[in-house]
């Protein structure tokens, strides 16, 4: 079965329509779109995104390459209504009461878009480092200097399962989507053996058919509005083949599925208000009532957090068989994403309890750094991006000669001039014949010669000089920080939780190392 690519992890050359594109405005002002050109509107141009630097009708976006400068369009808004107004006349007429589809009607009426006279934006294909900047907000995200540095941290590769419990806006969720991603499922995707690694593991069989493992996220929200949504977003980026998003309470009912192949997670990741609750689901082994009460014996919530939103429920009766939604020929790792450091504490303790190993707690701090360069001078005027400022005390001495020497020749070619105007009117109140005058521009030509230029000289003369500049390789190269810190700060807690180790799994690997 032929898969539609995702616009998140192949996005093509080119915008196409019904698929996902990026209006960037400013550097962290995006607005994303699922580009529609032939889709109802109320506006003679079709769909139209409406933004502080104009409006931007879908049909000036589609088949545009990544990445080109979109100008701004005037758009009609007094059209507003007049389609569905036309249709609605045409019945009350009693015209053809056979109407084409919406579709069709809209893209007859579609009226195209004139460039306005100023106001553009840049279009840039769909990443989760965009997505992140540009989703609607239903819980505070995970920003990209955080999950870039969780996903390395768990060693997340293509091919791997993670689960993500507290999925909120979905910010992760994309960003994982990318790192485990090696091609999409299929029904008849069989393999002959297994893979080298998988080959070398203990207790894996060479001969064993199997399917061929791909990279899955497994996706867990409590709140079911919210997981609703974000599965209404998966389906319209395409990755429903790769994301599994469950409406679950993860601190009762843990992370298996009804397949009992998923999730058999390589990674974890919880973003939870009290993940410590959580953690004894994420076990290979039923734990023992007396690590279960080691877990539970503080119930109460850290300070100025909220309680867990679930309650506690009593067991069922007839409690079901154990099953680990964990790997178990791999090593698993764990990052917990907690804003006040009494959970860190309560959740390495629980860590701690129920077996995991190399608990270590990290706090990211991420400034961004402006990195251009400076170019002053008086070459510079007229440069865009250049600072025409004197550069040296030489420069502005030179620059102040240079205006007393013109303004000191205009000064003199005004004094000849009055002096010329009052000769004639002397000569002529005498009667004597006025000579008629030399060459005014050729005089004020030979005057000027050696002039200093006036400031429309300079400009044009920079501006034939920019065709050979190389203005990336001048200036001074200088760095700033931003002036404040914009993050999400929070406390991140990796671990690690060993696969288990049986005697029969030291002789057979004996027998192999012998």
């Amino acid at each position: 079965m032929a898969h539609a690519p995702s616009p998140f992890l192949d996005p093509g050359t080119h915008a196409s329509a019904n698929n996902i594109g990026i209006l960037q405005l400013r550097r962290d002002h995006l607005i994303p779109a699922v580009l529609s050109p032939n889709a109802d509107s109320d506006y003679a141009e079709g769909k139209v995104e409406n933004t502080r630097f104009g409006s931007f009708p879908h049909s000036t976006l589609v088949d545009q390459p990544w990445g080109t400068q979109i100008l701004a369009s005037v758009v009609d808004t007094g059209s507003r209504g007049k389609a569905k107004k036309r249709k609605r006349d045409a019945k009350d007429n009693g015209a053809e009461t056979t109407i084409p589809e919406v579709g069709e009607v809209v893209k007859k009426d579609l009226v195209k878009a004139s460039t306005a006279s100023s106001g553009f934006a840049h279009l840039i294909p769909p990443t989760p480092e965009t997505w992140t900047l540009s989703l609607p907000h239903r819980t505070q995200v995970v920003y990209t200097p955080d999950y870039s540095y969780i996903l390395q941290r768990l060693r997340v590769r293509p091919g791997d399962h993670i689960i993500e419990a507290g999925a909120g806006s979905g910010s992760f969720t994309h960003a994982a989507v990318r790192a485990v991603f090696n091609g999409y499922p299929a029904s008849d995707d069989i393999t002959n053996g297994t893979n080298d690694e998988e080959a070398n593991a203990v207790g894996v069989s060479k001969k064993r058919k199997r399917k061929s493992r791909r990279g899955g996220v497994y996706s867990f929200e409590y709140h079911e509005p919210r997981a609703q949504q974000l599965q209404v977003e998966i389906k319209d980026h395409r990755l429903n083949d790769l994301v599994t998003v469950t409406h679950r309470d993860v601190y009762n009912d843990g992370f298996c599925l009804d397949d009992p192949s998923s999730p058999d997670a390589d990674a974890i990741f919880l973003d939870l208000p009290a993940p410590w609750q959580a953690l004894k689901h994420l076990t290979r082994s039923p734990p023992s009532s007396a690590v279960l009460k080691a877990v539970a014996e503080d119930p109460s919530t850290p300070s100025g957090e909220p309680a867990p939103a679930t309650p506690q429920v009593q067991p069922p009766t007839t409690p079901k068989p154990f099953r680990s939604p964990l790997n178990t020929n791999n090593a698993i790792r764990i990052c917990t994403f907690s804003p006040c450091i009494e959970q860190v504490t309560k959740t390495v303790s629980a860590m701690r309890s129920l077996g995991w190993l190399e608990i270590d707690m990290v706090e990211i701090q991420a400034k961004r750094l402006e990195v251009r360069r400076d170019r002053v001078g008086l070459q510079e005027e007229g440069v865009r991006g250049g600072n025409s400022s004197p550069a040296t005390v030489q420069e502005a001495v030179q620059r102040l000669r240079d205006v007393e020497g013109r303004a000191a020749v205009f000064h003199g070619l005004q004094k000849e001039k009055q002096q010329e105007v009052m000769r004639k009117a002397e000569a002529k109140k005498k009667g004597h014949n006025v000579k008629p005058a030399e060459d005014g521009e050729g005089k004020k030509k030979a005057k000027m010669e050696g002039v200093p230029p006036s400031k429309q000289d300079r400009l044009e003369r920079t501006k034939k000089e920019l065709e050979s500049r190389t203005l990336f390789k001048e200036g001074r190269l200088v760095h700033r920080t931003e002036p404040e810190l914009k993050t999400h700060t929070s406390y991140l807690v990796f671990a690690v939780l060993p696969r288990e180790w049986s005697w029969d799994d030291e002789e057979k690997a004996r027998k192999n190392w012998a």
